[in-house]
């Protein structure tokens, strides 16, 4: 029994010997380790924290109630136009439409038409209800100035609406 144990022994030791540099890594290298695992949890922990606090806010806020006729499949097409560039070009077409003094009304008339369909795909993407395309004279201006408000009140607000938002509130 002797033999063996001192042959159980010698395993042993050399084992202890050829995991040392390992040990002194080990050592070398822990508050790095620590660190990394502490970092990873606070981290996860606060993403954590931040899903509850969205999900609490949209909860509260009625959030599905926002998205609810936005059709979600639609924005991941390749050929859609992000809807900042639909945006801008709406902003960018309402002051052409504020500085028409002087053009000719082919012209004026062509920019109200792109200026409404920009209307129509901003409506679209928002899930606002427009009826631009179906109405003609002045009806169309007002469903024209009814959708402007709509944009504005979920965000998007145009130099058209910007003045009647200041008459509102005048620290806006």
């Amino acid at each position: 029994m002797g033999g063996g144990s001192g042959a159980l022994t010698l395993v042993l030791a050399f084992l202890a010997v050829a995991c040392l540099p390992a040990a002194f890594a080990l050592l070398l290298c822990l508050d790095d380790i620590i660190d990394r695992v502490v970092c990873g949890w606070v981290e996860w922990r606060e993403r954590r924290r931040e899903g509850r606090t969205l999900a609490r806010l949209g909860r509260s806020l009625g959030g599905d109630a926002l998205t609810r006729h936005v059709d979600l499949a639609r924005l991941d097409r390749p050929d859609r136009q992000p809807f900042e560039g639909v945006a801008a070009d709406l902003r960018r077409l309402a002051r052409h439409r504020l500085a028409a003094g002087g053009r000719s009304v082919v012209w004026h008339s062509s920019v109200m038409d792109a200026y409404d369909d920009r209307l129509r795909a901003a409506c679209q993407a928002l899930g606002i209800a427009e009826h631009l395309g179906e109405l003609t004279g002045v009806d169309r201006e007002i469903e024209r100035v009814r959708v402007e408000g709509m944009l504005a009140r979920a965000g998007l607000v145009l130099p058209t609406t910007r003045g009647v938002r200041r008459l509102r509130d005048p620290q806006a």
